[in-house]
């Protein structure tokens, strides 16, 4: 699949060859679900904690007298049936992690960079770099790009002023190609990469 190269100015300088066994690869749509969710679930803290009768701090004395007084027998304000008291069945600390082959996860990212791919929501650039962090000057780079505002740019390495400037655009999120994960790429409508990011992508997928 050939994609034009575009410059900061929106103007195509070249074209591109994109891999096939990366950017054409079978769509495996449980695969990549399986992923998110993997994702999604290892991004849980897990420390959701309630306090059973035994840890609540109330009196321990026995609240009224056991007989006489035509109500049920009761020995702690701490029974769960009391406001104040401690919580039945309530949550405790656990760890909501998934496993997933690193075979399967790298499957996942080709499916969706696929997709990308194949709708034409993959817009490669020759470079992206600003001389100073301004969000003007990104928003309208985006926007000769021809990329709106909802996009996941990809960066081959640290760009202060690139990440700086894309700060302040609520939909707009900059990301090392390195870390490419399934939510990001399922989240944004279109991806942004230069050339560096292509070539850290391929190096890790291919």
């Amino acid at each position: 699949m050939k994609v034009p190269v575009w410059n900061m100015s929106g103007q195509q300088v070249d074209e591109i060859e994109l891999r096939p066994d990366i950017f054409e690869a079978p769509i495996n749509v449980p695969l990549m679900h399986q992923a998110l969710v993997r994702q999604l679930a290892n991004a849980r803290l897990g420390t959701h904690k309630t306090k059973t009768r035994g840890e609540v701090n109330r009196t321990t004395a026995k609240w009224y007298r056991q007989k006489g007084t035509g109500r049920a027998r009761h020995g702690s304000r701490n029974a769960p049936i009391f406001v104040g008291g401690g919580i039945a069945h309530g949550p405790k600390p656990r760890s909501y992690e998934q496993r997933m082959p690193k075979k399967m996860r790298r499957a996942a990212l080709r499916s969706a960079l696929s997709v990308k791919a194949g709708q034409q929501q993959i817009v490669v650039v020759d470079r992206l770099e600003l001389p100073e962090p301004k969000t003007r000057e990104m928003r309208e780079v985006l926007t000769r790009l021809n990329v709106g505002e909802n996009a996941l740019i990809l960066l081959p390495g640290r760009n202060e002023t690139v990440e700086k400037s894309v700060r302040n655009l609520p939909r707009v999120k900059t990301l090392h190609a390195s870390y490419l994960n399934i939510r990001d790429l399922l989240q944004y409508e279109k991806v942004v990469m230069p050339l560096g990011a292509l070539q850290v992508i391929e190096s890790i997928l291919g």
